[in-house]
């Protein structure tokens, strides 16, 4: 084998091992929804297996946002957020309440948050352990405006994961808010 050839070799295997480690960050949103007009986000649930958890998420998230231009407010603010760490592999049903007296939330098959009265939307994906799910939330109408996931981004490796964590929240936001095309 010539040296050309080994160099060759060690730098798909070097690119190969960076990509394989990459988590998969997926974003949608609302094609309707005016991003423009949005400006102010409050907390609504944070699910993850290891509570520690929950402050780095919001950490990252308000990090993202920030860089946005977005405010974090105590409550009542324009979008709510809610994220959720899948903590085993499952085909998943979200439903989405809009609750009779004007509560809301998500609810996972099998457990999770807000039942009520009103009208509902369920939808149905499957996750890997490790996802984080971030949903935004336009706070007047209930309606779910954007979401996020990424991939293999938690687990019980805190040190490495933490700084994995990180990068996977920016990319996720990287094209955040979305251009709605007319």
């Amino acid at each position: 084998m010539n040296v050309k050839y080994r160099i060759v070799l060690s730098m798909a295997i070097a690119i190969l091992a960076a990509t394989a480690s990459l988590a998969e960050v997926k974003t949608d949103y609302d094609r309707t929804a005016e991003f423009s007009r949005y400006k102010t986000y409050s907390w609504g649930k944070i699910h993850t297996q290891n509570p520690l958890w929950a402050d780095r998420i919001k950490a990252d998230v308000a990090s993202a946002l920030a860089a946005k231009g977005w405010t974090e407010v105590e409550s009542g603010g324009d979008v709510s957020i809610m994220a959720m760490e899948m903590t085993e592999d499952h085909r998943t049903l979200n439903t989405y309440y809009d609750n009779f007296g004007g509560g809301w939330g998500w609810r996972r098959w099998g457990g999770g948050f807000g039942e009520g009265f009103g009208t509902s939307t369920t939808t149905e994906e499957t996750y890997k352990v490790g996802t984080l799910v971030v949903d935004l939330f336009d706070t007047d109408t209930k309606k779910l405006i954007w979401r996020g996931r990424a991939s293999d981004t938690l687990s019980d490796k805190s040190d490495k994961n933490i700084k994995k964590l990180n990068s996977d929240v920016q990319r996720m936001f990287d094209h955040f808010p979305p251009e709605v095309k007319e």
